[in-house]
Parts: structure tokens; sequence; C-alpha cells
């Protein structure tokens, strides 16, 4: 399967980033990709008002971009916000192309180093995997990386690859972090990770965008021992990369953790 990791940077404009979705599958697809994946927040860049902009999955951003998939005839993940409960939103991957249409709420909210998504964002309640095209695939959203047991329960489920979109926060030590984590989780899961992440706005001469999380940059696409099939910088750009869904099966006959773990 070839897949596509869109490392846009996303801004507060609803049709400034259906633009950038569009321009990145456009170029996806012209590459040969059957999925293209874009990072947590594609909807509307973190920083600005949330609630506002908030629509169910059927609402007229979602539909947008189920059109531009059945336009280019192409599978899209894309971070978005839908209403949640009490006031707040909840943070969704909408997953939509020929003959799929799913999504997934993100489980564990960022209350940590100092921010509150709680506060805002209401979380998911459950895993979600889709297939396409013969292959299985699961879905997380940025600090889920940091909870393994989610990625082994897509797994288990029969995921082959997990996808992660996140719009990961700058700070000493986080570019390696999320390095190691996405590793970690392949070789947790003994699957493909998709990690795509939004660019780091200072790439482009905008620079820190204050407190909210935005983007460092780094997408990269793991093999299920945890080697880097391709990787990103800082900078907005297209990776474009094939997997062998076969090779998870042969991995997990070599390193069968997931067959091997206990529970206590």
């Amino acid at each position: 399967m070839r897949l596509a990791v869109a490392q846009i940077i996303s801004t507060a404009d609803l049709a400034a980033n259906l633009e950038l979705i569009r321009e990145y599958a456009t170029e996806a697809k012209a590459a040969g990709a059957e999925l293209v994946v874009f990072p947590e927040a594609a909807m509307r860049a973190f920083g600005h008002s949330l609630k506002d902009i908030a629509e169910p999955l059927d609402g007229p951003w979602a539909e947008k971009v189920r059109g531009i998939a059945r336009e280019l005839d192409i599978a899209i993940v894309a971070g978005m916000f839908t209403p949640g409960k009490d006031g707040r939103v909840r943070n969704t991957l909408l997953v939509t192309g020929p003959g799929l249409d799913t999504s997934y709420d993100k489980v564990h909210l960022f209350d940590a180093f100092g921010f509150m998504e709680s506060k805002t964002v209401d979380a998911g309640e459950s895993p979600v995997t889709f297939e396409l095209n013969g292959t299985v695939f699961g879905l997380a959203t940025c600090y889920d990386v940091r909870f393994p047991a989610l990625f082994t329960a897509n797994a288990k489920a029969g995921a082959q690859v997990n996808i992660v979109c996140a719009s990961w926060g700058a700070g000493e030590g986080k570019a390696e972090q999320w390095d190691l984590l996405v590793r970690a989780r392949a070789l947790d899961s003994t699957t493909f990770v998709v990690a795509c992440g939004q660019g780091d706005p200072e790439t482009t001469g905008a620079g820190p965008a204050g407190a909210a999380p935005t983007g460092i940059g780094h997408s990269a696409v793991i093999s299920p021992l945890g080697s880097a099939l391709a990787a990103l910088d800082g900078k907005p750009g297209l990776a474009v990369v094939d997997i062998d869904p076969s090779l998870v099966d042969e991995v997990r006959t070599k390193l069968p953790v997931l067959a091997n773990a206990r529970q206590f």
C-alpha cells in the first residue's frame, strides 16, 4: 500500500485549511497514494476558538473534506472538532474516502505540561479501527501516543497500521520524546505507525504561537520493528511511502509480544 503523510500548518481560517487539504491530497493522489493522513487540528489550529466552529460529522466542513476525497478517489484522515458535552468540543479524526466513513474521538486528554485540554475538550470513549483495501488501521491523537494500551488494543482488533495525528507542543526534549514514543508504539504493537504532526510555524517565519500547542513537525512512518521508513523535518511537506502489511505477520512470528503479553 502506498500512503502519504501531509505535514501542514493549519491556521484559524477554515476555508484556507480546506484548501491545504485539497492541495496536499491532490499531490498525494498524483504520487499514487491510496491514503493521505493530515494532522490533528487540521480544521482549525489550537490557540483559536474551537467551540464556535465545532460541527457534527455531517456538517459543512466535514462534507467538503468528503467531497475532496470523492473527487480525488483517495482516503483522507484529518483532525477536526465536533460538539461535545457541557459546552466542550471533541477532538475528532474524520476518516473518509472510497467505502469509508468513520471517526475517532481522542481518548486521552492533554492535561500536562501546564496545559488543560479537558477544560475545553470532551474525551472520547473507545478505540476505533477501519479497513482500507484489505489493510486495517487503528487511530490515535497526539497525547494518546504516551499510552501503549491504545495501540495494542488496536492491534488486537486487527490493526496492521496505527495512525497518530498530532499538534505536538514545542519544548525542551519534546522532539526527542515524539521520536522515541512513535517508535516505541510501533514496537509495543508490532504495527506500522504513521505519525503525522503539524509543521513548525517557526520554519515559515511565523514564530511561536504562544501557550497553545501548535507543532514541531518530524512526521514519520515507522516499521513494526521501530525503523523510520520516511521522516520529515519541521517544514510543511508531503512524505509518500510504500508499506507491506504482510510484514506485520512476519514480525509477529519473530517477535510475538502481543501473544506473549500477560495480564496483571
